[in-house]
C-alpha cells in the first residue's frame, strides 16, 4: 500500500483553500495545510475542509514545508510519498494522480509539474515568472546537465529521498533547492506537463515586485553556490 501525503504552504488563502482540500483525490491517506501567520480565515476554512492544519509563525514558503516535514517525522507511520502543493487554487489538484504516477509505476525518485505553455492559462504566470523559470532551468541545463523546464511547486517525491536530500531553505529558494539536490544526489526524475490557471488572490511573490526580485535572487544564489561546489 502507497502511503501519500499533501502540504500545502498557505498564507492568506482563505478564499481558495477549500477549493483545492475539495480537488484533491482521495487516495491521499492525509492534507496538511501549514497556515503561514495568516490574518485571514485561512486555517478555520482549511479545518472544515478536512485538513490536518499546523501554524507557522515565521513567514516564508520553506518555513511552512519544513513545519509540514517536521510533523511528518513525528508520526509513526512515514509515507511512501510527499506532495507539495500551492493553497492559492493555480494548480489542478485532481491531477495529483498524474504527479505520482512516475514514481508509482517507473520508480522515478523525483517529479515536477511542468506548467507548459499549451496547458497554462492566458495571464496565470507573469512576465518575471516565466522569464525566471526560463533563466534558472536554463542555468541548470549549463551547469548540470538538467532536463528540467520548470520551478512549479506542484510536485511529488518519495519521502525517504527527501530525507536523504536535507531541505534547509526558509524561503523563496525551497523549489530550486530541492531540484539542485535531485541533481546532486543524481536521483531519478521527470516533468509531467500540468494545467495551470490564474490564482485566487495575489501572489505574495510574483504579485509584488519586492517579492520577485527577493525570488530571483534567492534562486540564482542557489544555483551559482552549487556550481562552484562542483
Amino acid at each position: 500500500m502507497t502511503l501519500i501525503k499533501v502540504i500545502i504552504p498557505a498564507y492568506n488563502e482563505a478564499d481558495s483553500i477549500a477549493l483545492v482540500i475539495k480537488d484533491i483525490p482521495k487516495i491521499v491517506d492525509e492534507i496538511i495545510v501549514v497556515n503561514n501567520n495568516s490574518n485571514d480565515k485561512t486555517e478555520e476554512h482549511a479545518k472544515k475542509a478536512g485538513a490536518t492544519v499546523l501554524n507557522e509563525e515565521k513567514r516564508g514558503y520553506g518555513y511552512a514545508c519544513l513545519k509540514g516535514l517536521n510533523y511528518i517525522a513525528n508520526q509513526p507511520i512515514k509515507p511512501n510519498i510527499i506532495v507539495f502543493l500551492d493553497g492559492d487554487y493555480s494548480d489542478y489538484p485532481e491531477e495529483l494522480t498524474k504527479i505520482i504516477a512516475p514514481i508509482i509505476d517507473k520508480n522515478i525518485d523525483f517529479v515536477v509539474g511542468a506548467r507548459v505553455k499549451n496547458l497554462r492559462e492566458k495571464g496565470s504566470m507573469t512576465i518575471p515568472q516565466i522569464f525566471g523559470n526560463w533563466l534558472a532551468t536554463k542555468l541548470m541545463r549549463i551547469f548540470y546537465g538538467a532536463k528540467f523546464t520548470d520551478l512549479g511547486p506542484f510536485r511529488a517525491i518519495k519521502y525517504d529521498k527527501l530525507l536523504k536530500i536535507n531541505m534547509i531553505d526558509k524561503t523563496y529558494g525551497w523549489t530550486v533547492e530541492m531540484q539542485l539536490k535531485v541533481l546532486k544526489h543524481k536521483l531519478s526524475y521527470t516533468e509531467v506537463p500540468v494545467n495551470y490557471r490564474d490564482r485566487i488572490g495575489v501572489s505574495k511573490v510574483s504579485g509584488t515586485i519586492k517579492g520577485s526580485i527577493f525570488a530571483g535572487v534567492k534562486i540564482l544564489s542557489w544555483i551559482f553556490k552549487y556550481s562552484f561546489k562542483k
